[in-house]
């Protein structure tokens, strides 16, 4: 059987880390989230999986390769051009993306499933599908419903007693969402789906595709599931994934490494002497990393590889990603580090190198920083403090 996952997004709503890993490559506890997107296709017969690609597209493709070792077989559509020997990625939204492929060679022949590249999930699938052609549909949306006050995040989706899809509200209010059951960027579709898209222009599944299903009275169909549903959209969505990964509150995703105490995991040779810090789980300390004596770390929080949180210095539910050094001055609580930025739990993002703050965060291969002067600390607490 055959599927497509969408990866050809800039993930601007993720950054800082999408400035080098692009949304599908996002480390999920030392794991990529598509890889997980994968397994599941796999686990229900999805074999020959085709990917759009764009930003960033050469680590997706570098890492998944043809998918051999994950028994399944991979392969891509780049979105862009080379202009003045640079590589360029051009999306052209997710129709776009899919009419784009088959038009090259027809590919999708049968009922095909696509999927969002940055979200977590744990859906049968097969159970999807054979509601779907059940119905007759041409296009079936996966649904989930979420708590009203969550409604303004999401593109609402309104249907009838049958499963038949009126409308749709992107992003509404709370006050004015017709309901709270909400896209989950998880489709399937018949091979005339692709009937509807425009060739070589930009269009999308959601602003484009659906609208035009809709007023067409086309048999188009919600089918509301209840599993777990993980999205990335943006940096607090991560930081969720994160906590909801360590507290085992997501089925498919197990804590790597080797549990050393209750509720704390490591990787290989972590250097720590754990009657001299302070350590209380769910925590995932990353190989290679070092813990000094006297370090406070407080979960859920993880540690990325090669990391070294100095003497003095506390972590208390914060991510912190491979080659970070934090200083005896750092206090980051509720923080996400990733390189020279440091963000908190809303996405507010402080650059440390340009608020001379390096000398407190800092990448682990530079040489160790100065003793910082008292304005710096000063700066430093206002960094504690926000």
């Amino acid at each position: 059987m055959k599927a497509m996952i969408l990866a050809a997004g800039k993930g601007t709503r993720v950054r800082p880390i999408t400035y080098t890993i692009p949304k599908p490559m996002i480390p999920i506890l030392q794991k990529p989230v598509m890889e997980f997107l994968l397994e599941l296709l796999k686990e229900h017969g999805f074999d020959e999986i085709m990917v759009n690609v764009s930003h960033l597209a050469k680590e997706i493709e570098d890492y998944f390769r043809d998918g051999q070792r994950f028994g399944v077989q991979i392969g891509y559509s780049f979105e862009g051009r080379i202009a003045d020997g640079e590589l360029l990625g051009e999306a052209i939204g997710s129709a776009g993306g899919m009419k784009r492929i088959q038009d090259f060679n027809p590919f999708f022949d049968d009922t095909f499933v696509v999927l969002c590249g940055d979200a977590l999930i744990d859906l049968d699938l097969t159970e999807a599908v054979k509601w779907h052609r059940e119905k007759g549909a041409i296009a079936t949306i996966i649904m989930k419903t979420v708590p009203r006050e969550e409604v303004s995040s999401y593109g609402v989706v309104v249907t009838d007693e049958t499963g038949r899809i009126q409308t749709f509200q992107e992003k509404p209010s709370v006050e004015e969402a017709l309901s709270n059951t909400i896209n989950t960027g998880i489709y399937i579709f018949e091979p005339e789906i692709l009937d509807y898209i425009p060739s070589g222009q930009e269009f999308d599944i959601g602003a484009d595709l659906f609208p035009k299903l809709v007023e067409m009275g086309a048999a188009f169909y919600g089918l509301p599931m209840e599993f777990e549903w993980v999205d990335i959209g943006k940096v607090p969505d991560y930081w969720h994934a994160i906590r909801s990964v360590l507290k085992g509150e997501v089925k498919n995703v197990s804590v790597p490494g080797k549990q050393v105490k209750p509720g704390i995991y490591t990787g290989l040779n972590v250097s720590v002497n754990w009657d001299k810090v302070n350590i209380t789980g769910p925590v995932y300390i990353g190989s290679m990393t070092c813990i000094e004596d006297g370090a406070t770390i407080i979960g859920p929080s993880m540690i990325g590889q090669n990391c070294r949180v100095c003497s003095g210095a506390t972590v208390d539910n914060s991510v912190i990603f491979d080659y970070s050094r934090l200083g005896a001055g750092a206090r980051l609580a509720d923080k996400l580090v990733f390189g020279r930025y440091c963000v908190d739990k809303t996405g507010a993002t402080i650059d440390v190198q340009a608020a001379s703050l390096d000398w407190l965060i800092t990448d682990t291969r530079s040489e160790i920083p100065t003793t910082p002067s008292a304005e710096r600390k000063a700066i430093a607490q206002l960094l504690n403090n926000k």
